[in-house]
């Protein structure tokens, strides 16, 4: 028992406003982090559906909807968004919910404020003025769970959205200006290549909001890509990688079917809607949820942007 709780004591990581050492070198985390987007999925932070009510101007389809009178289907949504929890339920992932806040409507996008690192969170810079306080609710969460804050975007908007840690030593981040921008995207890489990461910028149109719309790691080896969209430089980096990529039909991005989540182990979380993606994943010999989201997505976001991976195994580990 003495051995169990000693083991558990220096598992244990301690709260900050900021690990981040300026010359790098950043001790990694213990118990929390990650180093890919494809280890075995332990611990997900899921945004709350609490103040699911609205749809919001984030993008220009739901500009689109807004001016056609679209609604809501709002206990459509909250009984989807039960059907994705148990999902995670399913594959053994902890869960754990963004405290709601009243006034933050679009809360449920747990990714897009922050994102997790192997040295802590990423506290992000929204560029909407009415997502913008949903740094507050995720640096209580981290407080609450002794979760390190790595650093906090302060040079420009930078979305979790756009950032994909893809390995231990390369990651991935897009711009589009209307949301995240150019400088914030260059402070983040400042502050990991400082670490022994490579960071593979791009800019894309900002049509597709955030770059996990066109493209997504499925495994630690394969992933999902919008190839007559995403920047051909980026897909021969991650094929030189040994990183094989899925072409998924523009058509299936705009519904949301590119936004999934690697559940690690081979598995796979995406929406029903993308057959043709279930089908080729399936293909690939993987597992597959594939839940209905299509109550959720018409509000401009997906199961990937619905979950932030708080903690997984080590890359290689179960990828």
């Amino acid at each position: 028992m003495r051995d169990l709780m000693e083991t558990q004591a220096m598992n244990k990581d301690s709260f900050s406003l900021r690990s981040r050492l300026p010359d790098g070198g950043t001790p990694a985390l213990n118990y929390w982090g990650v180093d890919s987007e494809t280890g075995k999925l332990l611990d997900v932070l899921v945004g709350p559906i609490d103040n699911f009510k609205a749809i919001l101007p984030t993008n220009s389809m739901n500009k689109k909807m807004i001016r056609d009178g679209i609604r809501l289907d709002v206990e459509g949504a909250r009984s989807q968004y039960q059907d994705v929890l148990d999902c995670y339920r399913d594959f053994g992932a902890t869960i754990h919910i963004t405290p709601p806040d009243p006034y933050l409507p679009l809360q449920i996008w747990a990714r897009d404020g922050s994102y997790m690192t192997p040295w802590g969170m990423i506290i992000g810079q929204m560029a909407q003025w009415w997502r913008r306080g949903e740094y507050g609710p995720v640096m209580d969460f981290c407080a609450q769970q002794n979760i390190p804050i790595y650093e906090k975007v302060t040079a420009g908007c930078a979305e979790g959205g756009d950032f994909m840690m893809i390995r231990p030593d390369l990651a991935v981040m897009g711009y589009a200006g209307d949301r995240s921008q150019e400088e914030g995207a260059l402070q983040v890489k400042d502050w990991l290549n400082k670490e022994g990461v490579e960071v593979f910028l791009y800019s894309f149109d900002s049509h597709f909001v955030h770059a996990d719309v066109t493209i997504v790691m499925l495994t630690d080896n394969l992933a999902a890509a919008v190839t007559d969209v995403v920047d051909p430089a980026l897909i021969a980096m991650l094929k030189s990688r040994g990183i094989r990529v899925i072409d998924v039909p523009y058509c299936k991005a705009m519904q949301l079917g590119c936004n999934v989540m690697s559940m690690g182990n081979d598995t796979v979380l995406l929406p029903k809607q993308n057959q043709f993606l279930v089908e080729a994943c399936k293909a690939e010999g993987l597992k597959v949820y594939d839940p209905d989201v299509s109550c959720i997505t018409v509000v401009g976001g997906g199961i990937h942007c619905m979950s932030l991976a708080l903690r997984r195994e080590r890359f290689g580990n179960g990828g």
